[in-house]
């Protein structure tokens, strides 16, 4: 792997003070002060302004569609995290965006992308059920062909950001009998179509997710995304991207793994620490000096490796930092008395769903040992 920096042309360092001019104007104290009192990982505002100035669409769009280059795809990503910006569920529409844009039909496609890229238009995933766990194959969320349309009936769990969304990328059963690989279709459903509630759920981070219930759910076929029970070829493409193992470009420049944004909390939380810790004894140096070396490693860790790494180790080194800085660890943020202003505290609450969200920890672990390292299934 290549650390060395990247020298910014004239152009490109323009470009970032361009940008972050921009982020400090529209992620303000107060965007911040809400995202985190509502849990919602999103500012309209803020998303609108990113799609009027035309910040979504050159990300979305390659280079050689007039989107960002490579760098300046990387400098938009970097200047995001570092502005804490309510922004997580960009990279769920933009993936959604895309599978919409290769499989589904043109009409359909010009109804859903416009809105997209300028920010009015949300898109969520409706893959996980209630007793389904991490095996999404395992759907019984059932379509059913009725005339020239479906009817849907069934209910989803942890669909992130439904309440701002204007389709769900749902996934559904249009064939009980059949393997269950084989039984599966997607739709691009809209969530102000009669028969739908949704439901608010906070999680230990404090995030809002939401359970999705379908009741009668009347779609037109036009919102049929790919063949009727040729879902999972369409499936396994949007799971590659949000798991992490979709093929990397050769120049370096990507996100090194899924889960960074949560791993540059983790570093703002030890830095703050550590910048305390200058008169601690010699023990506590040493707990911070092995944390901060392990968390080095896990966010230089690309791929699947790297989402696994960055979790395990925000589970391991949360707990070392709250029993650092004693009792006061535990008060979260603007709270009086709380030590380092409730970062640790919230690190601890985040790690635990951060080994879940897109698939467990183990599940991932399995993944490597099966298609990384060959072994055998267990």
């Amino acid at each position: 792997m290549d650390f060395s920096r990247v020298t910014l042309d004239d152009a490109d360092a323009a470009f970032r003070a361009e940008l972050r001019d921009f982020l400090r104007t529209q992620v303000t104290d107060e965007v911040i002060r809400r995202d985190r009192a509502t849990g919602d990982n999103f500012d309209e505002g803020v998303h609108l302004a990113l799609g009027a100035r035309g910040y979504l669409a050159d990300d979305w769009r390659t280079e050689s569609e007039g989107g960002f280059s490579a760098v300046r795809r990387r400098i938009f990503e970097l200047e995001i995290g570092r502005a804490h910006t309510p922004w997580f569920h960009w990279g769920t529409t933009a993936m959604v965006a895309r599978t919409v844009a290769r499989f589904a039909a043109p009409e359909l496609v010009n109804e859903v992308l416009p809105g997209v890229l300028s920010g009015a238009v949300r898109l969520c995933l409706g893959y996980t059920e209630p007793e389904g766990g991490s095996d999404v194959a395992t759907c019984k969320t059932r379509a059913v062909r009725d005339g020239d349309g479906w009817i849907i009936n069934g209910s989803k769990m942890f669909t992130s950001n439904a309440q701002h969304s204007r389709y769900v990328f749902l996934l559904t059963n249009t064939d009980p009998d059949a393997p269950k690989h084989q039984s599966l279709t997607m739709f691009l459903v809209p969530l102000d179509s009669a028969g739908i509630e949704i439901q608010g759920i906070r999680t230990v981070d404090g995030d809002r997710t939401n359970i999705v219930y379908y009741s009668d759910v009347r779609v037109a076929d036009r919102y049929r995304i790919g063949a009727v029970n040729g879902g999972w070829s369409i499936l396994r493409e949007a799971l590659d991207v949000e798991h992490g193992t979709a093929e990397r470009a050769a120049d370096g420049l990507q996100k090194i793994a899924t889960m960074t944004e949560h791993g540059l909390l983790m570093a703002e939380a030890v830095d703050k620490i550590a910048a305390g810790a200058a008169d601690a004894d010699r023990s506590v140096k040493y707990r911070l000096g092995h944390g901060i070396a392990r968390m080095e490693a896990a966010l230089s860790t690309a791929g699947m490796f790297g989402r696994v790494a960055i979790a395990q180790t925000m589970r391991d080194i949360a707990p070392e930092l709250m029993d650092i800085l004693g009792a006061a660890s535990s008060l979260p943020a603007e709270t009086d008395g709380a030590a380092d202003d409730g970062g640790a505290e919230y690190l601890f609450r985040l790690a635990s769903p951060t080994g879940i969200y897109g698939g467990t920890l183990e599940v991932f672990r399995n993944m490597i040992a099966r298609h990384a390292l060959g072994l055998a299934r267990t």
